[in-house]
């Protein structure tokens, strides 16, 4: 593979897509524009493939994204190696970018990040659904996501479950929720995280609705989420670490007691030989072995 793709290259094709423009990725590397197009052009050449679409900003095509996963390894495996030989700069320290949905964020997940030190972490928070699209681009190391199918080049680790209830506020229950539920669910406000949230509809349909209903309040926060729903602008699922003291306290009340629905969850990370890496990874899972379901 290293003497395959010549590294110049390799690295010239991560910063042409960091940096957005070839123009861009020349100032970065001190060279020429037309230096850096005539690398992209010989890597393309190289591996018969189209490897850049030519936007603004430059986007990776799938055979791309494969290559820049590739140079960012290779930067991470040269950093480390700097730094078990005493090269690193002073002042330098090892970075890890993650991608982490916003409720793991918002309750378990930094907890895990204080077991580790010497790590300057960099966090993308994303839907757990979709953080695989940064884990197959290369732009995180490592993420949590609801998918046990392992990105090419990553290894997989289960975490544990996420419970999420059906809950809202006492005064929005006696509001709009005096019927059946799989029928009044069908009309009350409903709080969302954003456009591609249908997990409050998935508990409809469990229930034998056709789904929410179409009065969406849309708060793309975690925290915010949750204080919405107890202000009383809708029902939503919401984690019981979140919902559990403010049901304790009666600012919000259960809308389907024994009923539930869980997420399970996943660490995914680069396969690479990471001293930061894997001690990010050991607290991940103490920490989610502590407050996660198993």
């Amino acid at each position: 593979m290293m003497a395959e793709l010549p590294l110049d290259q390799v690295r010239t094709l991560l910063a042409v897509v960091d940096e957005g423009t070839f123009d861009a990725a020349a100032a970065a590397l001190h060279v020429t524009p037309s230096a850096v197009s005539q690398r992209v052009k010989a890597l393309e050449q190289r591996t018969g493939r189209v490897l850049l679409r030519r936007t603004k900003p430059v986007r990776p095509t799938e055979s791309g994204a494969v290559l820049v996963r590739f140079a960012r390894q290779l930067a991470r495996l040269e950093r480390d190696a700097r730094g078990e030989l005493g090269l690193s700069g002073a002042g330098e320290p090892t970075r890890v970018s993650v991608a982490v949905n916003a409720d793991s964020l918002a309750t378990w997940f930094l907890g895990a990040l204080t077991r580790v030190r010497g790590i300057c972490f960099e966090l993308h928070r994303e839907d757990e659904d979709h953080t695989v699209e940064l884990l197959r681009e290369g732009r995180v190391m490592a993420a949590v996501m609801s998918s046990p199918d392992p990105v090419p080049g990553c290894s997989v680790r289960a975490l544990g479950r996420m419970r999420y209830l059906p809950v809202a506020s006492p005064e929005f229950a006696g509001r709009h929720l005096d019927g059946p539920l799989p029928d009044v669910l069908r009309t009350a406000p409903v709080i969302v995280y954003d456009r591609k949230d249908d997990f409050q509809d998935g508990f409809v349909r469990r229930l034998g609705g056709p789904g929410a209903g179409p009065l969406r309040h849309s708060v793309p926060t975690s925290e915010g989420f949750v204080a919405a729903v107890a202000a009383g602008l809708g029902w939503a699922m919401v984690p019981e670490a979140q919902s559990g003291p403010l049901l304790r306290d009666g600012r919000l009340v259960l809308l389907a007691p024994g009923e539930w629905m869980d997420v399970t969850l996943y660490w995914q990370q680069w396969k690479l030989d990471s001293p930061a890496l894997a001690a990010l990874a050991d607290a991940v899972a103490a920490t989610a072995a502590e407050t996660l379901r198993a």
